[in-house]
């Protein structure tokens, strides 16, 4: 089998056995210390040395995509039409690192190749070339000479180190775990996340009614005559790695359990010289004993973080996760037990119901996408976003079975409507539900059919203890990436030119309602970009061009595959060109009968002819589907 190589978007997810041929993506621009990336599709057969060779001022790195297999895409009852398949299947994302260049080709491989611009990178287009077996491709880079700023956005996803600890078969806070949160901890920084969570007890999440997570309290706890002491070794050495890693704000675990705020969480105290269970599912949450622990601890919490160097404005702490309405008395009472030890500090929780916040319960909300929509109306301020299994109809998540596209548009979402800070759950959390039993991620993608693959996790646990990251996790940080360089456009231009840059080529973008196409968010990107250097908006191509693109891409499959085997695939992808013209669904319809390479040049005939009939001149039809 003849070597070829095939670039196309970030935005693509190659699914295992599928025959498609995708739009060309053969440039795109990035600023100073953006990473940015394309994929790279090789077949052949045998083992291929890979190489990617540029002059660029990046940081290259390549890696294979693997395939892992998904048995719940999506809860069967609660959907939309903007999934991949609702059907079981196996869906690329898992990124393997490619250390040496060599990769075995056994028909085809897909390659995710990273590119991550130098802070000092000079302006200018420079060539990177894939090659192998002699085959090779040329993506372009432009430089733009400006730097990306500093991220804004408070991100937090929770990190569980219970999870790792069992995946690995390690002793919680052994050395050999502390060298693992570290490996964690680094990777979670490098994708945006500067919050960690912070067990000073047990997080009271995810944990049947009864039952235990292993515990990975850090704040050690001894009680006698004279009341409650702390040692904070611990946490001093957990706060120290995280900042070593780059994070330096620290979310700490919640004060009572999960969906109620009816009891505390899991606390271990030593008495006597015994460490036993003393606070937990047995204990209220307004119990006179634990409020008293509480009336020790906090105000010394709060002088252990300031001794270390952590601001009030870095630490973030939380009553419940997730209180409903019916929960609401429990958690005033719960909240009335801390809040006044905590003077000057920000306590947030998950919640959906806008009420929460209009009475009072929860000053700084953290806002499920799909139920955030009166607090954006009513203007509310310091507001926090949160996606999990929930969000599953309309709004954006990143879900396996899900396009990058839906996982990316997030990033402009939050930077549109004025979000200081996201929450997701799942860094890490390789439990099935309730924390019941330990999951392999590569093998159980959906926490044993709990929520829909790729919720419970964004980092899959590697042999030698450096995460491998997901498709969806570096999909993710370039939604990040995107929200910083608005916040650039806007600090030059204003927030009026930049909203027009954003939301061209669409209806408008809300939490609900954005384009679908996964071309949007890369063309957006060219025209922001453009403007941070100063530069006329890049031009879309004329239909001509378009027409061109085209004829290349099918007379490409055509000496792939051969003209009898092609024409018929090709049929998809010549309608995905048909989009915004005029006559359009009349030249859809045309595409249906494409079974020669010469009837395509009568479509583009057609095609011409319909634009002319309506008095335009295709010249000036510019509206595209793709960079």
């Amino acid at each position: 089998m003849q070597t070829t190589i095939q670039l196309l978007s970030p935005m693509e997810k190659v699914m295992a056995q599928e025959e498609k041929t995708f739009a060309p993506y053969p440039k795109a621009s990035a600023l100073r210390g953006e990473e940015t990336a394309f994929q790279a599709i090789v077949t052949g057969e045998g083992e291929h040395y890979i190489e990617v060779r540029t002059d660029a001022p990046v940081k290259v790195a390549v890696y294979r995509e693997g395939y892992v297999p998904c048995t719940l895409s999506a809860y069967p009852d609660r959907f939309d039409d903007d999934y991949i398949t609702i059907e079981p299947s196996t869906f690329p994302d898992v990124l393997y690192p490619v250390t040496d260049g060599a990769v075995n080709v056994n028909g085809r491989e897909v390659l995710w190749v990273s590119l991550k611009v130098n802070d000092d990178a000079a302006g200018g287009d420079y060539p990177v070339e894939i090659s192998a077996n002699g085959k090779s491709e040329i993506f372009r880079l432009t430089v733009v000479p400006v730097t990306l700023p500093e991220q804004k956005l408070t991100f937090t996803q929770w990190f569980h180190g219970d999870c790792i600890a069992a995946r690995y078969g390690v002793e919680i806070y052994s050395k050999e775990h502390w060298a693992l949160l570290d490996k964690y901890m680094r990777m979670a920084a490098e994708h945006g996340m500067n919050m960690i969570l912070t067990p000073v007890f047990t997080p009271a999440l995810d944990t049947e009614i009864g039952k235990e997570r292993p515990c990975t309290q850090l704040v050690e706890i001894t009680k006698n005559d004279a009341g409650y002491h702390f040692d904070f070794a611990r946490l001093a050495r957990w706060v120290e790695t995280a900042k070593d890693c780059g994070i330096s704000k620290f979310e700490i675990s919640h004060f009572f359990t999960q969906w109620g705020a009816k009891c505390a969480p899991n606390i271990y105290v030593t008495e006597n010289g015994e460490r036993k269970l003393k606070f937990g599912w047995h204990t209220a949450a307004t119990d006179p004993e634990y409020a008293a622990l509480l009336h020790a601890l906090l105000p010394q919490l709060l002088t252990f973080f300031e001794e270390v160097g952590v601001e009030k404005s870095d630490l973030m702490f939380h009553i419940s996760d997730e209180p409903s309405e019916e929960h609401k008395a429990d958690y005033l009472k719960a909240k009335a037990v801390v809040e006044p030890y905590l003077p000057g500090c920000i306590l947030r929780d998950a919640l959906s119901s806008y009420d929460y916040y209009t009475e009072g319960l929860v000053k700084h909300p953290v806002v499920a996408t799909n139920h955030i929509t009166p607090f954006i109306e009513n203007d509310v301020p310091d507001l926090w976003a949160y996606t999990c299994c929930s969000q599953c109809v309309d709004v954006g998540n990143r879900f396996l079975a899900m396009p990058s596209n839906r996982n990316r548009i997030l990033g402009v979402q939050m930077w549109k409507y004025h979000i200081t800070g996201f929450l997701h759950w799942g860094y890490n959390f390789y439990f099935s539900q309730f924390s019941m039993e330990t999951v392999n991620p590569l093998v159980i993608t959906d926490g044993d059919y709990f929520a829909p693959a790729g919720d419970t996790f964004s980092v899959y646990p590697a042999p030698d203890g450096t995460p491998y990251a997901s498709l969806r996790l570096e999909v993710f940080h370039d939604g990040l990436q995107d929200m910083r360089a608005l916040a650039l456009c806007e600090s030059l231009y204003g927030r009026d030119y930049t909203l027009q840059l954003l939301e061209q080529d669409s209806d408008g973008i809300t939490f609900s309602e954005y384009p679908r196409d996964g071309a949007f968010l890369p063309a957006m990107r060219e025209r922001v970009n453009a403007a941070i250097e100063g530069l006329p908006a890049p031009k879309e191509p004329n239909l001509q061009a378009r027409m061109n693109a085209l004829r290349r891409q099918v007379e490409e499959m055509v000496e792939q595959k051969g003209e009898y085997t092609a024409m018929p695939q090709a049929r998809a992808q010549t309608m995905h060109y048909m989009k915004g013209l005029k006559g359009a669904a009349a030249l859809r319809r045309y595409c249906c009968t494409l079974s020669r390479l010469e009837d395509l040049d009568e479509l583009i005939a057609a095609v011409f002819e319909e634009q002319r009939k309506a008095g335009l001149d295709p010249d000036d039809v510019r509206e595209v589907p793709f960079p």
